[in-house]
């Protein structure tokens, strides 16, 4: 075994409280493991799993043979739980490990011992006879070293030397073999007492070795009295760990040694059996195996690399917990555990909190750096295969994941780190760098958000006194409000501020009847009358936002805007909040937002009441307005413009001696909203100081389009690959801003619809985003937008037989649409919306990738058929609906609407649990055909009945549920 502990349990272990020089464990107060299930069941025994680089094999020994008492080296495929004998069926085992080809498997093995089989018998024959041996373990001297090829089922001996040869493991190129070995006791003179010590306990003599992957070269890499063993390189091989026994063998601690150098570092000084130390992934810290809590009970702990900080304990479970080992993401760890029913040993596996492992060892993950980046974008590069595997976009959308990238936000440190990442993967790929300035990043500024300045007042003079407000708690002027010092002017009440003209169904409605504004701020509820039926709702809506509003009171010569919520508006914050509401233009005129306690104070100088103003206006009939007598408001606005700079990674795969002049482009964006709650956040109010992961939205795009460069990369070296045009890969980055990093990029190409016939630089533009939740069908939109879709995709997924849902829209909420509007045919690859759209819950494990993998090839087929193609697909040009205006929703509902189902209505893929949909009682694949009256064809009508609801008030929404078709009662709630 790599790590014998049952050698040792015979020693008595020296009291901890004599020494002087141990450290101080700490305990993590949250668990780092969940989820933990048991991984094998068979056979007497079982444990030491190791996985395989690519996260998809896991070997280990077990006692399951019939022929066999002892342990025998098995491999496990996690992908679909079969079992394969690795070593030879005879004599004893142990220590095995997967080269990174998964061909090879290494093992130690006494089969070649002449008497293994006589020893066998011999074990039955006492185990018959009612007796069982203490385990431990005797450092057999045939244990020899082999590795065995899993094409051609040979087993390679690797060593041949007198002694003990084991606890063998791969460098992570596979070039080289640390291993153990007490062979320098057989062939080097002992002095007496040196023979003594030997004879009484082989395992005193074992030190560490290397050689290379064929059993040549060997060099001996320790030499200090006491057992050195269970060896593992560091994840970038630069280093082993392993740990080190006192030379009585009744204590052992964590040691590290580059291999570059001859000192050793000490992690730990426990003082206790510290063993089986194993890196994580990250190359931060290791975990390890002690019994420091009891002489019989072994605990894992964390250690830094550097040792600098006492160890944390990770289990608690009274017994044995040892040889712990993490998967390659280090999202997992494997370990080996009796906490079974019979108390038998079995291997067991949960998922690894890496983000508390780091925080309980006072690590931050800020240390990591964009050379960090390159590193493990090359690491993946090398562990990834031309075809597109599930383990391949695991790798890619684990990193992107990451805490240290705290949700990749556009002008943000994990921006930068995930742009790196893509951009040393595209140069590992072997593709040209086609970004600004002869690398692959393209940067663009933009503006990131309005901050207040420092000069900002508003003060008020009424009954003879001026009175001074403070910022952000009284008032606070609206984001896109005109800046600078506004002379005190008067006030005047204009009721919701409405201006609409006459419909058949509802009569005109005016807020500024006989009232003069000219020069004088006008105050205005913020919102909409909200006792009025839906339908007078729906059409008052689409004159009530903000900046509607400022537009007619500046058309009437207004000095200024103050807004306020009022009681019956029921939001949550008072004051207009300090975000974006898409656009950052400003206004011609200054607008402020005050409290209702402001507002009723004002009020009160025209001897009017707040509450009562606007309990009346609620019914829905426009009223007179009138002045503030005797009231004058004077204000300072500074507002600020936060500038900031985001960046694309843009690459070519050149097909010709030369840059062709046309390339089809496949694309997908990098960024997501980052860390808290923005505007376009759907976080729960406990999830508002949380990291929004994006692994759907859009680490599964980007995986997937770094997945489709490797294959046709792989492509174009078989000779599969040639035409007239290249092919470009883009990350884009300012998407969830308004597609920013997109329409930067096609400002830089000449927009040809001043003649339809001329070249296009972009031939096409395929687009993945969102395309981690394959359910029934995958959704490709844009198809309207040239006549060349339908075949090719037909053509394409032939091979595949994915479910489509197509869709004709090419006005869509993804980069694809600044190409459309550009003149290039688009086609966008999408897979629905779900309930944990834009929150901290989109993340990595809830990731169907299976479904990726087909998707993946599907686009790379399309990718390749145009690039196959001479000529230019067509380009239809199409009418943006004008449902498309961006709606106004206050209301809450809870609903996820199911984008590729084709049915007339709005199918739902779910609602969200405890929200106003799930207590209404509506369910998954419901079909809502009529809500608050209005009829639901589509999810344009959909979105404008929602914001025509009022918060609080009961609607009725009507339903099909297979074959009936039901009326339920629902509440909204506020979404601001």
């Amino acid at each position: 075994m790599r790590s014998h502990w049952y050698l040792l349990l015979a020693i008595v272990v020296v009291l901890k409280s004599l020494v002087l020089d141990a450290q101080e464990p700490k305990a993590s107060a949250k668990s780092m493991l969940t989820q933990t299930r048991q991984l094998t069941f068979d056979g007497q025994r079982a444990g030491e799993g190791y996985f395989s680089q690519d996260g998809e094999l896991l070997v280990f020994q077990s006692e399951r043979r019939a022929d066999n008492p002892f342990f025998q080296i098995y491999l496990m495929d996690l992908t679909t739980g079969d079992f394969e004998a690795i070593s030879p069926g005879v004599g004893k085992t142990t220590c095995a490990w997967i080269h990174p080809d998964n061909r090879r498997v290494l093992f130690s093995s006494t089969h070649d011992d002449p008497e293994a089989r006589q020893k066998q018998q011999a074990e039955f024959e006492l185990r018959a006879s009612g007796k069982e041996r203490r385990y431990s373990w005797d450092y057999d001297l045939h244990y020899e070293i082999y590795v065995f090829d899993r094409q051609s089922h040979e087993t390679i001996n690797l060593t041949n030397t007198p002694g003990y040869d084991a606890e063998a493991s791969y460098s992570p190129d596979g070039k080289w073999i640390v291993f153990a070995s007490n062979r320098a006791a057989y062939a080097d003179p002992l002095t007496a007492q040196e023979k003594q010590k030997f004879e009484t306990d082989p395992a005193w003599g074992i030190d560490l070795y290397l050689m290379q992957a064929d059993g040549s070269q060997v060099r001996r890499l320790t030499t200090a009295p006491g057992y050195d063993g269970g060896p593992f390189f560091s994840p970038d091989g630069q280093s082993i760990c392993y740990r080190h026994f006192a030379e009585n063998g009744a204590t052992a601690e964590i040691m590290t040694l580059k291999l570059d150098e001859q000192t050793p570092r000490v992690l730990t000084r426990l003082n206790a059996m510290s063993w089986a130390p194993y890196y994580h992934p990250s190359g931060k810290y290791l975990i390890f195996t002690t019994n420091l809590h009891g002489f019989s009970n072994f605990e894992l702990y964390i250690v830094d690399v550097e040792g600098k900080q006492a160890p944390v304990r990770v289990t608690q479970t009274e017994g044995f917990d040892g040889l712990p080992v993490f998967s390659p993401q280090g999202d997992r760890l494997c370990w080996t555990s009796n906490r079974t029913t019979g108390q038998k040993s079995q291997l067991f596996v949960a998922d690894w909190n890496h983000d508390l492992a780091l925080e309980s060892l006072q690590l931050t993950s800020q240390e990591m750096t964009q050379a960090d980046d390159k590193q493990v974008a090359e690491q993946t590069a090398a562990l990834n295969r031309a075809e597109i595997l599930p383990v391949d976009l695991v790798r890619h959308v684990e990193y992107l994941c990451r805490p240290e990238l705290a949700g990749r936000l556009t002008g943000t440190q994990g921006e930068q780190r995930a742009t790196a990442y893509v951009a040393s993967y595209f140069e590992d790929l072997g593709l040209l760098p086609a970004g600004d300035q002869g690398d692959y990043f393209q940067p663009f500024e933009f503006t990131a958000g309005i901050a207040t300045g420092s000069d900002n007042r508003m003060a008020a003079n009424f009954s003879g006194a001026d009175h001074d407000y403070q910022l952000d708690v009284d008032y606070r002027p609206v984001t896109f409000s005109k800046t600078g010092p506004v002379s005190a002017a008067p006030v005047v009440f204009a009721g919701y501020g409405l201006v609409t003209p006459q419909s058949e169904e509802h009569g005109a409605y005016d807020s500024y009847v006989h009232l003069d504004v000219k020069d004088k701020w006008v105050l205005m509820f913020r919102f909409l009358p909200e006792n009025i039926s839906a339908e007078k709702r729906q059409f008052l809506a689409r004159y009530s936002s903000l900046r509607y509003k400022t537009m007619v009171a500046r058309d009437l010569g207004a000095a200024g805007v103050i807004v306020v919520s009022g009681p019956t508006s029921q939001v949550k914050e008072q004051l207009v909040p300090d975000q974006s509401d898409g656009s950052f233009s400003g206004s011609s005129l200054p607008i402020l937002s005050i409290t209702d306690e402001l507002a009723k104070t004002w009020l009160a100088v025209a001897q009017k009441d707040l509450q009562a103003l606007q309990a009346s206006l609620d019914e829905g009939e426009p009223q007179m307005g009138f002045e503030l007598e005797g009231l004058t408001v004077q204000a300072t606005i500074d507002l600020v413009q936060q500038k900031q700079s985001g960046r694309n990674v843009i690459a070519r795969l050149q097909l010709g001696d030369q840059p062709a002049a046309s390339a089809v482009l496949v694309g997908a964006h990098v960024d997501h909203l980052g860390k808290g709650r923005s505007s376009s956040s759907l976080a729960k109010d406990q999830e508002s100081n949380l990291i929004h992961y994006g692994a759907d939205d859009n680490a599964s795009g980007v995986a997937s389009m770094l997945e489709i460069a490797e294959y046709l990369v792989g492509m174009k070296a078989a000779g599969k690959l040639q035409g007239p045009h290249d092919l470009i890969f883009a990350a884009w980055s300012g998407e969830e801003l308004g597609l920013l990093g997109a329409h930067h990029y096609v400002e830089t190409f000449d927009n040809p619809h001043a003649d339809p016939h001329a070249p296009r630089p972009i031939v096409a533009c395929l687009n993945l985003d969102m395309v981690g939740r394959l359910r029934e069908s995958l959704v490709l939109q844009g198809i309207g937008s040239s006549d060349v879709w339908t075949q090719i995709i037909e053509q394409k997924n032939a091979p595949l037989g994915l479910k489509l849902t197509l869709q004709d829209d090419c006005y869509l909420p993804t980069d694809a649409s600044a190409f459309y509007l550009a003149g290039v045919p688009i086609l966008s690859a999408f897979t629905g919306s779900h309930e944990e759209y834009h929150t901290p819950r989109d993340t990595p494990d809830l990731l169907n990738y299976g479904g990726t993998v087909e998707i993946s090839k599907l686009m790379a087929l399309i990718a390749r058929g145009l690039v196959l193609t001479d000529g230019l697909p067509d380009y239809k040009q199409q009418s943006q609906p004008a449902e498309q205006r961006r709606a106004n929703l206050r209301a809450y509902l809870g609903t996820i609407p199911d984008y590729a189902a084709e049915v007339t209505g709005v199918k739902l893929s779910g609602v969200t649990k405890g929200a106003p949909a799930d207590q209404a009682g509506l369910m998954q694949d419901d079909i809502i055909i009529e809500l608050a009256g209005k009829k639901i064809d589509n999810i344009y009508d959909y979105t404008f009945a929602i914001e025509a609801l009022k918060i609080g008030q009961q609607v009725d929404v009507k339903i099909i549920r297979g074959d009936k078709t039901l009326t339920l009662s629902l509440t909204p709630s506020s979404r601001d």
